[in-house]
């Protein structure tokens, strides 16, 4: 590493969390900051510093690094963090953050002089955890030697779609991509329902596709989750995969096309949300089947 940078991690949920511990692990000096505090404090093990507001944890930093709920958070949280800010810092927005949130999200760096980057992340907690997430990034061409070593921190490869003023084109693909993770979910849930109400042993089914075309391994990982009773803790949990799957359908709006399988893909998951699966792995949607948990 040819620089020692201090990175503010705002929001510490499961890709936060994993994220902010391979930065410090990476070498680099981590302040992080969560509206829960317990949800931070385990990172002090990794060397990590806790903030008591989100001011505090970016005053002096190099990078800034959101991974909050949704835009509208990002957005009020930046607005806390402002009187911390200094001109210049980078600000790597990697919450998946929708389409309409994002003028709201640059303009606010833009107020402050901060070089913004939109970067959204491919992966759920075990990759996050592994240190293998892909990093979608879009953002100006200066000042990418600053924010590169923090994406080698977290991901396996970072894939650019854009430079000075394409902010938002990382996060076009990225809503792209989970449009496919949602609808495969769902029909992975929905089979194994199928094969449980027809009484189908699902191993038969997985043989009869096996090293087919119609075979996947996100198939037999999400089955796994639900077969094997391991849907705790959540890979990518139900709550944040409805809310990303609502934000697909209003980009497909705001782009005149009807996306039907995401629209049915968000009603599954807050179904299952309100039948209590909303910490839980996302396919927990399989239980949206049912008239009630089970």
């Amino acid at each position: 590493m040819s620089e020692k940078l201090t990175v503010a991690v705002l929001g510490t949920g499961i890709m936060g969390a994993a994220m902010a511990r391979n930065i410090a692990r990476a070498g680099h000096a981590v302040r992080v900051w969560n509206r829960t505090p317990a949800k931070a404090e385990p990172l002090t093990e990794d060397g990590a510093s806790v903030a008591p507001n989100p001011a505090e944890a970016v005053r002096g930093a190099d990078v800034v690094l959101t991974v909050l709920y949704d835009g509208p958070a990002a957005l009020d949280v930046m607005r806390e963090a402002a009187p911390g800010l200094g001109p210049g810092t980078a600000w790597v927005q990697s919450t998946t953050a929708g389409l309409d949130a994002l003028p709201a999200l640059a303009a606010l760096a833009a107020e402050h002089g901060l070089a913004f980057y939109d970067a959204p992340v491919l992966g759920t907690r075990q990759p996050a955890e592994a240190g293998l997430l892909t990093v979608l990034a879009a953002g100006p061409e200066d000042g990418r030697e600053k924010v590169t070593p923090v994406f080698e921190a977290v991901g396996a490869r970072t894939v650019w779609t854009g430079g000075d003023g394409a902010a938002g084109t990382a996060t076009r693909l990225k809503l792209v991509a989970n449009s496919w993770v949602i609808a495969a979910t769902a029909a992975t849930g929905e089979v194994l329902a199928l094969a449980r109400a027809l009484d189908v042993n699902p191993g038969l089914f997985f043989g009869v596709i096996a090293g087919g075309p119609l075979d996947m391994g996100y198939l037999h990982a999400k089955s796994a989750l639900i077969l094997e009773d391991r849907l705790t803790p959540a890979q990518f949990a139900v709550s944040t995969a409805a809310k990303d799957a609502r934000l697909i359908v209003e980009a497909g709006e705001r782009g005149g096309v009807r996306l039907d399988v995401a629209a049915a893909g968000a009603a599954r998951l807050e179904r299952a949300a309100a039948q209590g699966y909303g910490d839980e792995d996302m396919a927990a949607a399989y239980f949206a089947s049912f008239d009630e948990r089970t």
